[in-house]
């Protein structure tokens, strides 16, 4: 919890700090630590990283794969739906005619259509892990960017290195950021959009409860940071006191969120989005895209967020129509960008959610959830792109081809921050080490 409120009016302590003005710092820890402890704790670690990253980006409820990456022309009507595949810029590839954007940049992107090993589960938990929450260990697992920033530690110490843009959904467990899991608590997401976390973190004149005034939040910031400096209480804090107030009120990440600074041609490529909930799911914030790109530059390891909801058992085309074109704009633009900045050799984007759909259309106009196969994109990252890899049968309901495993992709994007599935371990509260996926889960060969 962050607050930052108020003059005088509930008292001083001796330097002239409000009692209200200090920072409270709990519930942005786990287990009873406080900021401070966490940063301590990670201080010891002695990481240095060099600086690459990961950006997933899930889909609540699961996506068409067969709508989508994965079309079947010559299918019956009742499996092929109303959607026509368009040829893209890599001869032999062909994925929905809703994104257009993606299509010109195809070599730029590797399809997945072979994906398995879900478990079937309407939760983020499987993409945020690439496990299964019933074999945990006590603790629970950690999340991606938890393991990424136990073994490669922090970037810049005022930026987090791992961040969840989720912000809470009616459906809960579609809104799951990760967690630190069994590792310390130093490394779970920093997560700015949920809703609890906007009520505690605010700061003297602004709030960022919905993060639309950024201007107003950095001279927020400034002003606080000033007010510090003056009453001589840094001097008095200890490195892991100061950095906490580092993390919480430096220009970095406050400008990491000022999304104003952007040029407006950047902005209009990504677009804006709606701010709106789709029902129980995530709102369509493409801004969430250009912030997810300027926090992995300002430091962060890993940023993941969840765009809208693709829950559909009715209306899949009507709901397509609005939703996939609004996909294709954000992943396309931030693909594009991260080309444009040279950060493709160094950022990994995944898009995916927790399972495909049914091959047959039911009698709502919808597809139902399917386990047995679904489909991602990834780009960037010094991958090898301009490919898919696997394939299914006529209706896109079995794997035909070269089965890609949930972990797999795990073990490739662990391998593109420098990280060895081979070898590198994390260990548990008993002190039993865990490989960082199943063993016989490797990186893509064909990417890497």
């Amino acid at each position: 919890m962050l607050t930052l409120l108020g003059d005088q009016e509930h008292g001083s302590f001796c330097d002239g700090v409000s009692r209200r003005s200090f920072l409270k710092i709990g519930s942005l820890a786990l287990g009873g630590l406080s900021m401070p402890q966490l940063l301590a704790a990670q201080g010891a670690s002695g990481h240095k990283p060099a600086h690459k990253a990961i950006i997933m980006i899930f889909l609540p409820g699961g996506p068409p794969h067969q709508d989508m990456w994965d079309l079947k022309p010559n299918a019956p009507a009742e499996i092929r739906g109303e959607f026509s595949p368009i040829r893209t810029s890599v001869r032999g590839i062909h994925i929905c005619e809703l994104m257009p954007r993606t299509a010109r940049m195809m070599d730029k992107f590797v399809l997945i259509r072979s994906l398995v090993g879900s478990l079937g589960d309407h939760s983020a938990y499987q993409c945020m892990t690439g496990r299964d929450r019933g074999s945990a260990p006590a603790g629970g697992w950690p999340c991606l960017g938890a393991v990424v920033s136990e073994l490669k530690g922090t970037v810049d110490p005022a930026v987090p290195a791992t961040v969840g843009l989720a912000p809470r959904m009616g459906e809960r467990r579609w809104g799951y950021n990760g967690e630190s899991g069994f590792l310390s608590p130093v490394h779970a997401p920093f997560t700015p959009l949920d809703d609890q976390v906007k009520q505690d973190m605010v700061l003297k004149g602004a709030s960022l409860n919905r993060l639309d005034d950024r201007r107003s939040l950095l001279r927020s910031f400034d002003h606080f940071r000033r007010r510090i400096d003056r009453s001589g209480l840094m001097d008095r804090l200890d490195a892991a006191h100061q950095q906490a107030f580092g993390i919480l009120t430096s220009h970095r990440l406050a400008e990491a969120f000022d999304l104003e600074r952007e040029a407006p041609k950047l902005r209009d490529r990504y677009g804006r989005g709606s701010a709106t909930r789709v029902r129980d799911g995530g709102p369509r914030l493409l801004d969430q895209f250009l912030l997810a790109r300027r926090l992995v530059e300002a430091g962060a390891r890993c940023v993941s967020l969840a765009f809208s909801r693709w829950d559909w058992h009715g209306g899949n085309f009507s709901r397509g129509r609005s939703d996939i074109p609004m996909l294709d704009q954000g992943v396309s633009a931030l693909v594009q960008d991260l080309h444009d900045r040279g950060l493709d050799q160094d950022v990994s984007v995944v898009v995916w959610g927790e399972f495909g759909r049914t091959p047959k259309i039911n009698k709502n106009a919808g597809r139902d959830h399917w386990p047995n196969v679904a489909g991602a994109m990834l780009a960037a990252g010094g991958m090898r792109t301009g490919q898919v890899i696997g394939a299914t049968d006529a209706h896109a309901a079995e794997v035909a081809d070269r089965p890609v495993h949930f972990q797999e992709v795990f073990a490739t994007l662990y391998h593109n921050v420098g990280i060895n599935v081979e070898t590198a371990t994390i260990t548990d509260l008993t002190g039993r080490p865990h490989y960082l996926v199943d063993p016989e889960h490797k990186p893509m060969a064909e990417v890497i």
